[in-house]
């Protein structure tokens, strides 16, 4: 997606060669208008797929799947947790995810109220690096019995190999922007 590449250009920002800052846009600050646009945009990539339900992690895959979800009819959003609130009582779907961006790993987890068998299930997120965080829902899609539908990246990094590992696990993946590497400060796109 063109605009996004320019927005990330414009916008975005070069941490090492392996980080990108789009706090202003996607992570901190949220600009709904072109989030719309992105939410439309994997309607496009996604069309003829059927849609149950959006699945994300939070918290920053939560505005792009409420973003996305009118232009797939309205699906609920689930998102699953990193921690364990005290208002979670009942029986869960739960996989570990690493974050690479956090250096850490978290138990997600999914209230097995809200996700069912034979569902076909979405899952978006704003980055995709090592894969983790989408292997992690996929995995608690398939405990749930549902279908993955697909698995849409705002912006992956190409050069970290979650892509690849997801297309090579069987997985329809769209990335709206796909960066191949970041050198000396550059990003350079696919």
């Amino acid at each position: 997606m063109e605009a996004l590449k320019e927005k990330i250009i414009r916008e975005g920002q070069a941490v090492g060669d392996s980080v990108i800052k789009v706090d202003g846009f996607l992570n901190h600050q949220i600009d709904i208008q072109f989030m719309d646009r992105l939410g439309q945009e994997f309607r496009s990539r996604f069309a003829g797929v059927e849609v149950d339900k959006i699945f994300t992690v939070e918290a920053s895959g939560i505005a792009i799947a409420c973003m996305s979800a009118p232009y797939f009819g309205y699906p609920p959003v689930v998102f699953a947790k990193k921690a364990a609130p005290n208002t979670m009582t009942e029986e869960f779907y739960g996989a570990e995810a690493r974050s690479f961006t956090k250096g850490t790993v978290s138990l997600v987890r999914v209230a097995k109220q809200y996700l069912h068998k034979g569902e076909k299930i979405l899952i978006l997120d704003d980055f995709l690096a090592h894969g983790e965080a989408s292997a992690a829902m996929a995995d608690i899609v398939r405990q749930a019995g549902a279908e993955v539908a697909g698995i849409g990246a705002v912006i992956e990094k190409a050069f970290q190999g979650g892509g690849k590992r997801l297309t090579e696990a069987g997985y329809r993946l769209e990335s709206l922007a796909v960066i191949e590497k970041i050198q000396d400060g550059t990003i350079f796109f696919r």
